[in-house]
């Protein structure tokens, strides 16, 4: 006599069998996105975001002066019009603190992960 529990058990242990004898694996691709940093009176709104590689950032001006988001790694030099947006691809992985070229008061940070 076979029990529901001794019954679950053998259908347990073959579906590990089955998954450790090679069934096919397929990875799961999340897309990049893109991250937004508004820039309005005067500041990023956003001090600190976090993103992966390949991801893009884009800084929205609200401002009616011109911007740019400069890092100080050299990792990019965006300039960011009046009333305009900009954006760059982040190529590689890690912390990259940024400024305004012509506000060096406006500071953020983005992380950037790994590609997913």
């Amino acid at each position: 006599m076979v029990t529901a529990m001794g019954r679950t058990a053998r259908v347990l242990s073959v579906l590990v069998m089955l998954a450790s004898a090679g069934a096919p694996t397929h990875a799961v691709t999340v897309p990049p996105v893109t991250v937004t940093v508004t820039i309005d009176q005067v500041a990023f709104r956003e001090k600190s975001v976090s993103a992966h590689v390949g991801d893009t950032i884009e800084w929205v001006n609200k401002d009616i002066f011109d911007h740019t988001a400069s890092a100080k790694n050299g990792a990019f030099n965006v300039d960011i019009p009046a009333g305009k947006k900009a954006r760059i691809v982040l190529k590689r992985a890690g912390e990259i603190d940024y400024f305004c070229e012509y506000h060096p008061n406006m500071t953020a940070r983005v992380v950037v992960a790994k590609a997913r």
